[in-house]
């Protein structure tokens, strides 16, 4: 008979919204031995913006444990021993295969059962692959995809055995341009590719794309756009040796990092829970459909305030803040406390090479692009204006200092009313600066 044991509170998943979900249970008092955190992967929760990032550097890669949960948002580090000292189980290497939530059940891989009486749903997404496709030769050694730390210790691996080789990276958002820049930086003949006009096209507009695409160039970055990859070619060890595109070129290739995006690990609570927009549909509180039952982080479609709309959001800042909200919800309900309803303002940021830009609030409307877009300049600082119905909705800016970020923030928030668009041109930051 396989083991079963009992938690009152469960957090399946055991990313960046279970660290900050368990921070948040030892702030509000959680009893020893009262939750649980089930994870597949073998480590502590841990700050997941740093795979594609520090720790792929040539110099003084970053390790574990320097950036388990909470250092991302400047708080404390939560090592292994945090978590028992906190009277907080932490269940890893155990993946969790059913989901009953009618008998309020979890069964692992291995045949455990784990029961409780709150569950939060953290399972965050998996990485689309190019075998899902059935696309020709996409199983070849070498070609690589980015979401755990395993994968980035088989990344580093291939980098340090293929110095000076020639790596191309098939997708443009996030990932693609982050690695990009990476293995540059590692000395790798890099070439990107991707199906669309620029990179980054669900946020970029075409002006900021350009000087990102320039500036790759001019850092020795290839950019093929427009195709997609079709097949690879593989030696007689199986590993891979070039890229087939649709447009019938052929790119060589020792490494290929693939990043075309992710989808929301629901699949565990089909039929019995309510979705929406590809997520769990959840209240203000992140409570679904099921009592008891909170999602947060990419798995969540929840009611975003701001905009009187409900969404579902890929991002390490939504992933900590929803987290927290949910516990705080969780302990507000038990102790008959009301709790401040979650008022997210949608952010983004991505650092490459000497790069650094945020985002705030929504990419909605007209554009007007202000300040040193020039990718050619010493410090580019440049940034665009998203205006809808006479308002500014959104904000962008690259090179900015906190007190700048800070200031693109605030217009995103309070969606100040625009007279004339020549007029906001010209201002540029000044116009942030002035909220």
């Amino acid at each position: 008979m396989a083991s079963e044991k009992h938690f009152k509170y469960v957090i399946v998943g055991g990313g960046v919204s279970a660290g900050y979900a368990a921070r948040e249970f030892a702030k509000q008092g959680v009893q020893p031995g009262d939750l649980a955190i089930i994870s597949k992967e073998a480590v502590a929760p841990y700050e997941r913006p740093a795979l594609s990032k520090a720790y792929l550097f040539p110099q003084n890669p970053a390790r574990l444990p320097g950036f388990h949960v909470c250092v991302g948002s400047g708080g404390e580090r939560l090592l292994p021993e945090w978590y028992s000292e906190k009277g907080i189980e932490l269940i890893l290497g155990t993946e969790i295969i059913k989901a009953d939530l009618a008998s309020k059940t979890l069964t692992s891989a291995a045949g455990a059962t784990f029961t409780y009486e709150i569950l939060l749903i953290a399972t965050g997404s998996s990485v689309i692959k190019l075998s899902d496709f059935g696309t020709q030769g996409a199983d070849s050694n070498n070609i690589l995809y980015l979401r755990e730390v395993d994968d980035a210790d088989k990344l580093y691996a291939a980098i340090q055995a293929k110095k000076g080789g020639k790596a191309v990276v098939v997708g443009g958002g996030y990932i693609g341009l982050e690695l990009s820049a990476v293995l540059k930086m590692n000395d790798l003949d890099v070439t990107m590719v991707y199906p669309e006009p620029w990179c980054m096209p669900r946020l970029f507009t075409a002006d900021i794309a350009a000087f990102y695409e320039s500036y790759y160039a001019n850092k020795g970055v290839k950019i093929v756009k427009g195709t997609v990859a079709v097949g690879f070619d593989a030696d007689a060890n199986g590993d891979v040796t070039a890229v087939k595109l649709k447009d019938g070129r052929v790119l060589e290739a020792d490494i290929v990092v693939v990043g075309v995006g992710g989808r929301p690990l629901t699949t565990l609570f089909k039929g019995q829970v309510a979705e929406e927009k590809g997520g769990i549909k959840t209240d203000a509180s992140f409570e679904t459909s099921v009592p008891g039952v909170y999602a947060v982080g990419d798995v969540a479609t929840f009611p975003m305030k701001i905009y009187n709309d409900v969404r579902r959001v890929e991002h390490v800042d939504h992933a900590r803040k929803s987290a927290e909200q949910a516990v705080k919800a969780i302990k507000g309900k038990e102790s008959g406390e009301a709790v401040p309803e979650y008022d997210y303002l949608p952010y983004f940021y991505s650092r490459s090479f000497d790069l650094s830009w945020q985002f705030y609030g929504d990419n909605v409307g007209e554009t007007v692009l202000f300040g040193d877009s020039d990718p050619s300049s010493a410090k580019p600082k440049f940034g665009s204006y998203w205006i809808k119905d006479g308002k500014v909705l959104g904000a962008f800016l690259e090179g900015g200092s906190p007190d700048e970020n800070n200031a693109i923030a605030k217009v995103a928030r309070a969606q100040p009313p625009v007279s004339s668009v020549e007029e906001l041109k010209k201002e540029g930051l000044q116009f942030a600066s002035k909220i």
